[in-house]
C-alpha cells in the first residue's frame, strides 16, 4: 500500500485533527518531521480534499511587510519593514474583529473585501495622503502570479490527495483575485473547483462558508477534508462544521 512521508519544510509541518482517526500531532516537531503516514488512512472515506490557499499552497514573495514597504516608497512614504509588519498585524486583527461583530458575522462580498484591504492599507500607513495610490499598487501586486510562490509541504499533500484518488478543490478567504490566479499559478492550475470568500458570500470561520462549499460540491461534511494553516480559521472551523481537517502550520 502506498505510503506518504511528510516532513518539515523550513518552518512548516503537518498536524492532524485529534478528533478523527488520523495520526496525531502529539509528537515533537522533530519526530513529526521523520514520520510517515499511510495515505489510505489519511484519506479514508474522503471524497474531496479542500485546500486553503495562502499559507497552505502558496505564500507571498516578497513578504507582505516588504511589499507594503516597497509600495509606500514608490508613493513617497517611508516605513521600516518591522513596523510595517507590526501595523499590518494590528490592522488585520481589527478587520477580523469588525467582521466577527457584523450581523451576520463574517458575511462578505467583493465590495466588502476591497473595503477590508483599503482599511488595512490606511491603518498601516496611518491615513497617509498617498493611501489611495498605495492601495492601488498593492491590490494589483497581489493579483500577479509572480508575487506568489508554492509551499512545498502543501503541494505534497495536494499530490498525495490526487494520488489517493480524491477530488481536490480550494476554498479561501482570498477575494476575487484568486480566480484568475488559479488559472495560471502553480500549484493551483488544474484545480477546477476554486472558491473565494467574496464569491461565496462568507469568510471562514463562518459555518455558512463550509455549507456553501458543500452545496457547490454536492457533498456531505463527512466526505470532506480541509487542509489549512490557521488553527482557528481552518482547523477549528472545519471541525465545527463536521469536516475532517489537517493543519499545515508553523513548528
Amino acid at each position: 500500500m502506498s505510503r506518504w512521508s511528510f516532513a518539515a519544510y523550513g518552518r512548516k509541518n503537518v498536524r492532524f485533527s485529534e478528533d478523527h482517526p488520523m495520526p496525531l500531532a502529539s509528537a515533537a516537531p522533530q519526530d513529526i518531521a521523520s514520520a510517515s503516514v499511510d495515505e489510505g488512512l489519511l484519506f479514508r472515506g474522503i471524497h474531496t480534499v479542500v485546500f486553503d490557499v495562502v499559507g497552505t499552497l502558496i505564500e507571498p514573495v516578497p513578504s507582505v511587510a516588504r511589499a507594503y514597504v516597497d509600495a509606500g516608497r514608490r508613493c513617497g512614504v517611508e516605513l521600516a519593514e518591522p513596523e510595517a509588519a507590526r501595523r499590518f498585524t494590528v490592522a488585520w486583527e481589527r478587520q477580523e474583529a469588525h467582521d466577527a461583530a457584523a450581523q451576520p458575522a463574517f458575511a462578505t462580498s467583493r465590495q466588502r473585501e476591497r473595503s477590508r484591504w483599503r482599511h488595512i492599507v490606511e491603518e498601516v500607513f496611518e491615513q497617509a495622503a498617498a493611501a489611495d495610490d498605495i492601495f492601488a499598487l498593492l491590490w494589483e501586486h497581489f493579483s500577479r502570479p509572480e508575487s506568489w510562490q508554492p509551499i512545498p509541504v502543501g503541494c505534497q499533500l495536494l499530490d498525495a490527495a490526487r494520488g489517493a484518488g480524491c477530488e481536490v478543490a480550494v476554498a479561501s478567504n482570498f477575494d476575487e483575485r484568486l480566480l484568475p490566479l488559479a488559472r495560471v499559478l502553480p500549484p493551483l492550475v488544474g484545480i477546477e473547483q476554486v472558491f473565494a470568500s467574496s464569491e461565496l458570500g462568507w469568510r471562514k470561520p463562518a459555518a455558512a462558508f463550509f455549507r456553501a462549499v458543500e452545496a457547490r460540491l454536492g457533498r456531505q461534511p463527512y466526505e470532506l477534508l480541509l487542509v489549512g494553516d490557521d488553527p482557528r480559521l481552518d482547523l477549528a472551523a472545519a471541525q465545527a462544521a463536521g469536516w475532517r481537517a489537517v493543519e499545515v502550520g508553523a513548528d
